[in-house]
């Protein structure tokens, strides 16, 4: 009796160090991943980052992912949520016409800045998303609100992402005016001929701006795109549909590699931003992603950082794949 018990604690103890060993086995390498942050922490900027897989063996890596900084038109996936919610609300449609005009023409609108019309509401999305299109921005916000917009950022519990109530307010604010004023689009052009109407502003500020965190950037989309904030399996469809056609993706994630997302940035006097957040899958797996960095500087030197800020966040998503396959 005493041999059997032998035999089956010997077993025992055989099966345990087997499933340790292959426990070990399936832990991935996260040295490149860790060595690529760590590279992206080395740019001459303020930076934040964060990495995150859900399954099979979840792992994060990061660097001050809870810094608040300025992500620019990264936050537009909140806006783009809330006008599909509408949408499974009965609220709006997405083939209802929205108009595009000087009420909401707003700079940098590579898609609408000189047409005078109206547009399904889907090319709007799109051309906000895909384009970063600032008037197509401010027309959808117009539709659904930006209260509702911040509404929907307080549920999905953001605490420190904030939008502005228009990319023109928010370029407004900036060039001096008194909050809540819009200048129209006739001041704005005036602003940009360099007619300030007072003390320029900083982006980082707490009224009309766009901020957020690495870690809640990330963790939005880790949710959106489980259908978490949708009722409607085609309205996640159309998230994920659009989401995948933010042209920031492609500089920085693996070659065929399908992925969700939005870029930001903005040059305002001497601040500059770079952000991309979103999710690329992996064999099935999702690994969910940040990359923020804001930095002061004069402007011929933007292009040099951007091109280092690009390839280090190529080199993250890379290794981090790598980790995965």
């Amino acid at each position: 009796m005493l041999l059997v018990r032998r035999r089956e604690f010997l077993a025992a103890i055989s099966l345990a160090a087997a499933t340790q060993v292959a426990a070990q086995e399936r832990q991935p390498d996260l040295r490149r991943v860790q060595a690529a942050v760590d590279s992206f922490t080395k740019l001459p900027v303020t930076s934040s980052c964060f990495i995150a897989t859900d399954h099979p063996t979840p792992w994060t890596v990061g660097h001050d992912p809870r810094a608040r900084l300025f992500v620019g038109s990264a936050v537009k996936t909140f806006i783009l949520a809330t006008y599909l919610r509408d949408v499974e609300g009965g609220r709006l449609t997405l083939d209802q016409q929205l108009a595009i005009n000087d009420d909401v023409r707003s700079p940098s609108s590579p898609v609408f800045m000189k047409l005078t019309g109206t547009t399904e509401a889907r090319s709007v999305l799109e051309a906000m998303i895909a384009h970063s299109d600032n008037t197509a921005t401010d027309a959808a916000l117009k539709a659904v609100g930006p209260e509702r917009v911040r509404e929907l950022i307080r549920q999905t519990g953001r605490s420190a992402t904030q939008i502005p109530d228009s990319t023109r307010r928010l370029f407004s604010y900036l060039a001096g005016a008194p909050e809540g004023v819009d200048f129209g689009w006739e001041g704005i052009e005036r602003r940009a001929n360099g007619q300030l109407a007072g003390s320029p502003r900083s982006p980082m500020n707490d009224h009309q701006t766009m901020l957020s965190t690495a870690e809640e950037m990330v963790r939005w989309y880790q949710r959106a795109l489980k259908g978490e904030f949708f009722r409607k399996p085609e309205t996640l469809l159309e998230f994920k549909r659009i989401q995948a056609m933010a042209d920031s993706l492609w500089h920085v994630v693996p070659a065929d590699t399908l992925a969700y997302g939005k870029g930001g940035s903005i040059d305002w006097q001497d601040f500059h931003c770079f952000a991309l957040s979103g999710q690329m899958m992996v064999r099935g797996v999702p690994v969910t992603f940040c990359f923020t960095i804001n930095w002061t500087g004069p402007a011929d030197g933007v292009a040099s950082v951007f091109e280092a800020y690009k390839n280090s966040v190529a080199e993250a998503l890379n290794a981090a794949a790598k980790a995965i396959l």
